[in-house]
């Protein structure tokens, strides 16, 4: 074997030595180890937190980065690929998405993201998760190789976890479990629309319940560690001793907001119940921006390629989001999953993207779903950026990987390539060969 190959020569080589291919239909097999140290040579690296590096060199041994920067040396034993003109970047971050847990959303079998019931708090998501969702190589394919999967349904939802998309089971996937809980606010204002056929009158009674309940839920949790504290015998209940690294501000709590009201509302609560707070959707977030960086709260905007909420609005009201954020000061990721979830979680850098359109300088935009999202979520230390001692977990590509046209050559989760094969792609392939044998190519 040479010492030097393409980037998409070795892909070749990781997908027939290291990782061979399935037959069509079936899960790709998760990478494996190398055994010997990886320099991906003459790239142009986007470390995120450092800059970037033009005709740069980046080094990976045993799942970590040991060095990265345009003066490195290369270890006689490493797998050298040569990436002159390519572009390295840290793998692409989702801070909010149901992947792994919803296949189809109109097949209700293949949804396991919600449980019966408004107070779930000892929800786990992470163990649900299907490592064999055909959405997990679709969204990788794309660059996306890291997201945070949350619960959904009811009132507090349980709780989330930052999972890597490579691996033979959820434990393999994990890199951060019980990550966050997250909470769902009601609508502060009646709304008359298809979307619902509650009246106003019924809907304010709604509001008043689920405000109502979640009140008695943390006063519930906090009555629990108060009995459990005075008498070690008291039984141990599920919910409510999952919500004590909450109470005492260890675990975040994601609230889902995204009207003005909601927002100051889940803000006075948080502040009331002393948490530690994370937004996510933040439609309205721009407009309340001094009273998010008063009480530290970051934000975590749901998508970028959204509707206006409120007819007269501006068509661009959603796409400038980010930029005015930025330009206030405010802690902020995108997540990128939209209303179809996980399988619309390939979009991430195409979220980015519009956002840089109306107004968001590039950078920020690619550390707004790569390094944004682990410093919010707490795994900054391990992934986001291309540093030395962070785990190997990256991609490369032909171009800037905000831009549609850009193609994604090679993936590394943890130090080991991983299959950019997905059903998409064989899809194409299919019926690419159909039409060639009908002569319509």
């Amino acid at each position: 074997m040479g010492r030097w190959m393409t980037v998409r020569a070795w892909l070749v080589l990781a997908m027939t030595v290291v990782i061979p291919v399935v037959a069509s239909g079936h899960p790709e097999i998760p990478g494996g180890d190398q055994g010997r140290p990886v320099a991906i040579i003459a790239a142009t690296v986007h470390t995120v937190s450092d800059g970037v590096l033009e005709n740069a060199t980046l080094v990976m041994r045993k799942g970590k980065i040991v060095a990265v920067g345009t003066d490195v040396a290369v270890p006689k034993n490493a797998i050298r690929i040569e990436a002159a003109g390519k572009h390295v970047t840290p793998g692409l971050f989702s801070a909010h998405s149901d992947i792994g847990l919803v296949e189809i959303n109109a097949v209700r079998a293949t949804l396991d993201k919600a449980e019966t019931g408004s107070v779930n708090p000892n929800v786990k998501s992470w163990v649900s998760v299907n490592p064999d969702s055909e959405m997990i190589p679709v969204a990788r394919s794309n660059g996306v190789l890291l997201a945070l999967t949350a619960p959904a349904g009811g009132l507090l939802t349980g709780q989330s976890a930052v999972m890597q998309l490579d691996g033979w089971t959820y434990e393999d996937m994990t890199v951060k479990p019980a990550t966050a809980m997250h909470l769902n606010w009601p609508a502060m204002s009646p709304v008359l629309d298809w979307e619902t056929d509650e009246s106003a009158k019924e809907q304010i009674a709604s509001r008043d319940t689920a405000l109502k309940n979640l009140r008695a839920a943390f006063d519930d949790a906090r009555a629990y560690a108060a009995a459990r504290a005075a008498d070690a015998e008291t039984p141990v209940d599920a919910r409510w001793e999952s919500m004590q690294p909450v109470l005492a501000g260890e675990m975040p709590l994601i609230i889902d907001a995204d009207d003005l009201q909601q927002i100051q509302a889940a803000v006075a609560f948080a502040a009331e119940q002393k948490l530690k707070l994370i937004l996510h959707g933040g439609y309205d977030a721009p407009l309340c921006a001094e009273l998010l960086k008063k009480h530290q709260v970051p934000v975590i905007v749901s998508e970028v390629y959204r509707l206006p909420l409120r007819r007269g609005e501006p068509y661009d009201t959603a796409y400038t989001v980010p930029a005015r954020l930025h330009e206030a000061g405010v802690d902020f990721c995108i997540a990128g999953g939209g209303r179809f979830g996980a399988s619309m979680l390939r979009n991430l850098p195409y979220h980015a993207a519009m956002a840089v359109a109306f107004g968001l300088p590039e950078d920020v935009a690619l550390k707004a779903i790569t390094l944004a999202p682990a410093e919010i979520l707490g795994v900054a230390n391990r992934v986001g950026s291309l540093a030395k001692g962070k785990d190997a977990t990256l991609i490369i590509t032909d171009g800037d990987p905000l831009e549609t046209a850009t193609q994604v050559e090679a993936a590394f989760v943890q130090g080991r390539p991983v299959d950019l094969d997905d059903r998409h792609k064989r899809l194409w392939k299919k019926y690419e060969e159909k039409y060639r044998r009908l002569g319509r190519n």
